[in-house]
């Protein structure tokens, strides 16, 4: 089983150069029931197949319960923190999503680990730095990634 790999830099002057450049993997976190559950209380989003194993065990394509795909990507931001620090960085705000696509389920008790690509990075008009990742939350122990996203953030100084 592999650690997860950060990519550290001391200022976004450092953070810019590695446009192109993959950040890292997150250690792997585990998705289980009661985790599904609760997400289930917080959205009202109770679809059986998410929150009955029973009935999704018998009636489900996916052969069990599956994490939500918000549930999934939700995630991101834990698994963010292992994969990029920037020692300058006063504030970082999640800036938003350009693309997101759930490509596999994340069965109940499945584990999920985030890799991500600098694609791009641009210098804002007001100071700090926007930048562009490629990211995927791999499934363990499937080629196919359980969610594939491009994902913006903004750092500041």
């Amino acid at each position: 089983m592999t650690t997860a790999t950060t990519t550290r830099v001391a200022n976004l002057t450092e953070l810019a150069q590695l446009e192109g450049q993959i950040l890292g993997t997150s250690s792997w976190i585990t998705i289980p029931q009661d985790r599904i559950n609760t997400f289930a209380d917080a959205t009202d989003d109770h679809q059986w197949i998410h929150v009955d194993p029973e009935r999704a065990k018998a009636e489900s394509p996916f052969g069990g319960p599956i994490a939500h795909g918000y549930l999934t990507l939700s995630l991101i931001i834990p698994m963010w923190e292992e994969v990029l620090k920037v020692d300058s960085v006063t504030m970082a705000v999640n800036y938003g999503l350009n693309k997101v696509r759930f490509t596999n389920p994340v069965p109940a008790d499945g584990r999920v680990r985030l890799s991500a690509t600098l694609q791009k990075a641009e210098r804002l008009p007001k100071g700090g730095l926007q930048i562009t990742v490629d990211a995927q939350i791999e499934l363990e122990g499937s080629e196919r990634p359980a969610v594939v996203v491009e994902t913006v953030y903004r750092f500041f100084e």
